[in-house]
């Protein structure tokens, strides 16, 4: 299942909407400070324009784009060594090839956008891990300045690997785990071991204190679903056991929700994206013609294919190419703007958005 970002999670300190928050405020107000730490006075600037470019787009129905992307998502790989049922790295389902995002191409796309760019989100596809040369990408990054974000498995977070990572001066660490016990885990994390998951998150919060480390902040992630909701308390009191930051209750996507093929819709109705009916599920969310993501936040595949948010996980809207542009070419050339425009017009048409957390999601603390 792929991490759900939106610039409310990167910007305030209260959690992300759609995710029911469970932490401690003074971790969070450190996190908030880390990112605020990134701004520059072109930073800032950039965002006034994206963000005012945003609103005049969605008062006039005309797409305006004065600047460039507040963060993006950049995808290490899509490969993946679990099995889970609701995605697609999982199912080995994509149409475009599998492949490791290069170290020299990263640099040159980061080199391209690293001015103006605040926060970069190392996943879309796949277990960042799997790519030898992920850490020195982020190293890079973290360099210029930008904040740092991933989410993973777990499965690779050696001792090794855990000591490079805060060495890599990464800011945010998203662990995903469905269960507490491995009976209830490998249900969603089909091939994964839960072991092996709380090993990692065990070695990355030794060493973060070891190395007198701040970054990064480490989360738990749990997807709920039907097999594991019965869970989510001890998940909280397995975070405070091991020593991490923050839970984060994520509500699951399913594909065939109507039918719910896999019973993972869960029982607990502010836990899921669907509502029951009497002949099976409908989606709770409500499509406004507008999108923030399609004026900020970007995705580009290991193979420099610009999509257009985070739930085109095949790149079929494909805006462009990096192979064959620049990335500033890119983002306002007719591709972009037609696809914005088909937002502002009627967002429930467009096959990407028919199930978008953006319209289920409330604020919380749990």
């Amino acid at each position: 299942m792929y991490a759900d970002y939106s610039i409310a999670h990167k910007l305030l300190p209260v959690g992300p909407i759609g995710l029911h928050l469970y932490s401690m405020p003074k971790l969070n107000r450190r996190d908030s400070w880390n990112l605020i730490s990134k701004l520059s006075f072109r930073r800032v600037w950039n965002g006034m324009k994206v963000m005012s470019s945003y609103y005049i787009s969605k008062w006039t129905k005309k797409p305006i784009q004065w600047g460039y992307p507040v963060s993006i998502s950049f995808e290490p790989t899509t490969s993946c060594n679990l099995r889970c049922p609701e995605c697609p790295s999982g199912l080995r389902a994509f149409s475009r090839p599998t492949g490791m995002l290069q170290k020299n191409f990263f640099k040159e796309t980061i080199d391209q956008l690293h001015k103006e760019l605040l926060y970069l989100v190392f996943y879309f596809q796949g277990e960042p891990y799997l790519n030898p040369d992920f850490l020195d990408m982020v190293k890079y990054a973290a360099q210029k300045k930008i904040y740092t974000a991933t989410s993973t498995n777990a499965h690779y977070l050696t001792d090794e690997n855990a000591k490079r990572t805060i060495e890599s001066g990464l800011d945010r660490l998203i662990i995903s785990i469905d269960g507490t016990t491995q009976e209830v885990y490998e249900q969603y994390r089909v091939g994964g071991n839960l072991q092996k998951v709380l090993e990692g998150a065990k070695n990355i919060v030794k060493w973060k204190k070891e190395l007198k480390s701040k970054t990064p902040f480490i989360i738990f992630q749990f997807l709920v679903v039907k097999p594991n909701e019965h869970q989510i308390e001890d998940v909280k009191k397995l975070a405070d056991e091991i020593g991490v930051d923050a839970v984060w209750l994520k509500t699951a996507q399913v594909y065939d929700f109507d039918k719910d093929p896999n019973q993972l819709i869960p029982t607990i109705d502010k836990y899921s994206r669907y509502r029951k009916t009497a002949t099976g599920h409908a989606f709770k969310g409500k499509l406004a013609n507008h999108c923030w993501r399609l004026w900020h936040d970007p995705v580009i595949t290991w193979d420099g294919l610009v999509a257009p948010c985070c739930f085109d996980k095949d790149a079929q809207h494909r805006m462009g190419d990096l192979k064959q542009q620049s990335f500033r070419e890119i983002w306002k050339n007719g591709s972009y703007k037609e696809f914005r425009k088909k937002i502002l017009r009627g967002r429930k048409n467009i096959d990407i958005c028919a199930n978008c957390s953006e319209g289920t999601r409330v604020w919380g603390k749990d």
